[in-house]
């Protein structure tokens, strides 16, 4: 079996007869020519895997024979041979869009490795992948059973969402593995969630910042904005509704050449939904406490009125409660339009303390794909949902907001107020007609329901969430559930199912991105 069709191509070619025949031991098939248009005839009638191109040949020399190949193969990779190492030859060749460059005399193992890194390089990268995820296999299991705090869970989620960007690029039957592993990892997270959020939210209410607690949505501003300002710091607060690790993980690669990157993380609280988790961030307070000390900017559930309206005004009373003078901005971007508007602005907001700017797009996007089957097609697996996310960073305005944010004297913190999960097995739940639509999280009375997974708070008031009445307790759903009810049972599990929701208890919902970005250059012009 041949591993690979290769066209060499060199004025002197027949002086190369003893590497070619190594490669050919190696299972290549070697085809030669001696000047550029034969080369270019041959790839006319037949595909290469690679093209070896001599760059110094008599009549059409390599460059214009590179061209002319590319027009004909443009997904051929072809690498360079040259005795020159002039500076403006490599920068033709690199600009050409080259695979490799040689420098002549060449030997014949280090063609050997030009052909397995652009030839076979992602079979390699499958099969060490592969391996490597299976010597850490045993590892984190073991971490799954002795996770016993925050920092612990925190450090398994990263893991796991690093093998799962290395396994997406390789189509292998490992993701199947991980997939497992994850699932578990999440039954191990919802077990230390119950017995660990009530207690969490007492110290939050009784402010014991000790290190058995970790910080949590009512804490940013407090531990990790005001801090900076208080320093002489000013700081640009990007919140992405409804973005999860993996996702920044995809997105910080786009963005690396521009800031210096400290990554950490923060616990959602629940339910982590855009209403609570994010009302709480920017009003540093529990959502009983928002509901109780300022009734006009809740909002319940059962009303129409937008959950987020009143976000600037809940910034304003934080910054009252802790007597901070610094001047701030608040901007909301649901488009494109918004996101020019606001970068043709950008330099008015260099005087302010603090710039709030909330990017709406990956939550429009989960609801998207929820409704459209199109966007569902387009989306229709975690990969597919990160490169989505991708593309929407490349080709719209907010990399060019993250641009002019580089140049800028703030800081930049990047978060967002919760994730997702995709949800995969429906949960049977019975409730009244007042009873909220959220398919990760219910409250209301006499809710009823039969199983294990899901964690049922009875007494809300413990953990500070709003309570309609007396009677009132909230369930989440826990792992990669949804809530439905027995009415169009099977519609709606058909609907729902392999969505992605948020207002649960997971890893992939609770454990949130936390990243400062400080700019690389600021003398870069944009």
């Amino acid at each position: 079996m041949s591993n690979g069709l290769i066209l060499w191509v060199d004025d002197e070619v027949e002086l190369l007869r003893a590497h070619i025949i190594f490669l050919e031991k190696k299972g290549y098939h070697i085809t030669t020519s001696s000047n550029g248009p034969d080369a270019i005839e041959l790839c006319r009638h037949q595909t290469f895997d690679l093209v070896l191109l001599d760059e110094m040949m008599p009549g059409l020399d390599g460059l214009e024979t590179l061209q002319r190949i590319k027009e004909i193969q443009p997904s051929t990779p072809i690498v360079m041979c040259t005795k020159s190492e002039e500076e403006n030859i490599m920068e033709r060749a690199i600009g050409s869009k080259i695979a490799d460059y040689l420098i002549k005399p060449v030997n014949p193992s280090q063609v050997l490795l030009s052909l397995k890194k652009n030839i076979h390089r992602k079979e390699i990268i499958t099969e060490v992948t592969q391996t490597s995820y299976q010597q850490s296999y045993q590892q984190i299991a073991q971490k799954i059973n002795c996770c016993n705090n925050y920092r612990d869970w925190m450090s398994l989620y990263k893991q796991l969402v690093h093998w799962e960007l290395e396994l997406s690029d390789t189509n292998s039957p490992m993701t199947e593995m991980l997939k497992m592993q994850k699932e578990e990892a999440n039954i191990g997270f919802a077990k230390y969630i119950k017995n660990n959020y009530e207690h969490w939210i007492e110290e939050q209410t009784a402010s014991q910042e000790n290190e058995s607690r970790p910080l949590m949505s009512p804490d940013i501003f407090k531990r990790k904005i005001f801090p900076l300002m208080d320093h002489g710091e000013k700081v640009n607060l990007v919140v992405v509704d409804n973005f999860r690790y993996d996702q920044w993980k995809v997105l910080s690669q786009e963005i690396a050449d521009l800031f210096e990157i400290e990554e950490d993380m923060y616990m959602s609280i629940l339910p982590t939904a855009t209403q609570y988790a994010r009302n709480a961030i920017f009003s540093g307070l529990m959502p009983k406490r928002i509901a109780d000390i300022f009734p006009d900017f809740w909002v319940d559930e059962n009303q129409e009125e937008g959950k987020n309206l009143n976000e600037e005004s809940l910034i304003q009373t934080l910054f009252d409660r802790y007597r901070k003078k610094y001047t701030f901005s608040y901007h909301k971007i649901n488009d494109s339009i918004a996101a020019d508007k606001l970068i043709e602005h950008i330099r008015d907001l260099e005087n302010n303390d603090l710039n709030v700017i909330v990017i709406n797009f990956i939550d429009m996007l989960s609801h998207a794909r929820t409704e459209s089957k199109m966007v569902r097609e387009l989306a229709n697996n975690e990969s597919a949902y990160r490169s989505i996310t991708k593309s929407w960073f490349q080709h719209s305005a907010i990399a060019d907001l993250f641009a002019f944010l580089s140049q800028s004297k703030h800081k930049v913190i990047f978060t967002t107020d919760h994730g997702c999960i995709r949800v995969t097995r429906p949960i049977k739940i019975i409730g009244d007609r007042n009873t909220n639509t959220n398919l990760r999280y219910k409250f209301g009375k006499n809710l009823n329901y039969k199983t294990k997974d899901i964690y049922a708070i009875k007494n809300p008031e413990k953990v500070l969430l709003p309570s309609p009445n007396i009677s009132t307790s909230y369930v989440f759903a826990t792992g990669d559930y949804f809530l439905t009810y027995p009415n169009n049972y099977n519609y709606y599990v058909s609907y729902y199912k392999d969505t992605f929701q948020h207002g649960g208890v997971s890893m992939e919902e609770m454990l949130i991105p936390l990243i400062t970005l400080t700019a690389k250059n600021k003398n870069r012009k944009i």
